[in-house]
């Protein structure tokens, strides 16, 4: 995700070859190529600030370690405040609760009908019966899609076709799912183009219906600048557990991991639509899917 910034950093702090010490003078101008590579990159403004002075911070003054090469060390210190922002340590154990409920939001296009079959399949082979829940009505082809992976994956499928109530198909599937033996329940919800209040209305609606243990938001990673503002509202709404962010195997520049993290605390659970990060602490997707 971050080759292109790797890339950019190496260039940045070349010039500091050779010296002994780091000071605010020889690593002002390799900051600012820092910045601008990170905004490059589509992470917010205010998280590059906070970064940026992080990093300084934390350079200045150190000393340079025998035959580690300055820009080496500022390298790494710029490698664990990336770390440190994107929380490592909260990915670990995600849940291991049976039954657990899990409600996917995001806006349209995000993957989020994908994401769910992913997320069932991945389930199902730890162990879990899942249910895919049906509770997008906006899109015409949403039902049809989440049914053809479900069937495609051996996985339990429930919708109301003729309902145009979301509130009562989320009610129904939870009564199907108790009169079953489904343990992992994931309800798929509409999105659309941008975010409006009846699209925002409906996801605090259906999370008081369903009082999810997980509430993970769904992000193109293409999604750039405007990563930061999403993510903020979603959680204001929904109080996020986590975000999975999708399609970085494109053009995406992966900044809007950084953003959304940086502005609201919420881990990044995955980082690709076919690799999932510390999962009930496993590592990737089954193969195949």
């Amino acid at each position: 995700m971050f080759e292109s910034i790797t890339e950019k950093i190496s260039s940045a702090f070349k010039n500091l070859r050779g010296l002994g010490k780091i000071t605010e003078k020889n690593i002002s101008e390799e900051l600012h190529n820092l910045k601008l590579a990170l905004i490059d990159a589509d992470v917010n403004v205010n998280v590059v600030e906070t970064f940026i002075a992080n990093v300084k911070s934390k350079s200045l003054g150190q000393k340079v370690l025998a035959k580690i090469a300055p820009e080496q060390q500022i390298v790494k210190i710029i490698h664990d405040e990336i770390v440190e922002l994107l929380g490592s340590e909260e990915n670990e154990n995600f849940t291991t609760k049976k039954p657990v409920k899990i409600l996917l939001a995001g806006l349209h296009g995000a993957g989020k009908t994908t994401t769910a079959a992913k997320l069932a399949l991945f389930l199902k082979n730890r162990g879990y019966s899942p249910l895919l829940v049906a509770c997008d009505i906006q899109r015409p082809a949403a039902m049809d899609q989440l049914k053809i992976l479900a069937e495609e994956n051996g996985l339990q499928f429930f919708c109301e076709r003729d309902s145009k109530n979301v509130s009562k198909i989320a009610k129904h599937a939870l009564e199907f799912a108790s009169n079953g033996d489904d343990d992992a329940i994931i309800f798929d919800t509409a999105g659309r183009l941008q975010i409006d209040d009846a699209l925002i209305d409906e996801v605090k609606t259906l999370k008081k219906i369903i009082v999810p243990d997980e509430s993970l938001l769904v992000v193109d990673g293409a999604i750039g600048q405007e990563a930061a503002n999403v993510a903020k509202v979603f959680n204001n709404a929904l109080a996020l557990t986590g975000i999975i962010l999708t399609k970085l195997d494109g053009d995406a520049r992966g900044g809007a991991a950084l953003s959304m993290k940086g502005v609201t605390g919420v881990p990044i659970r995955s980082v690709r639509e076919c690799r999932i990060l510390n999962y009930f602490g496993q590592s990737a997707w089954p193969s195949g899917s």
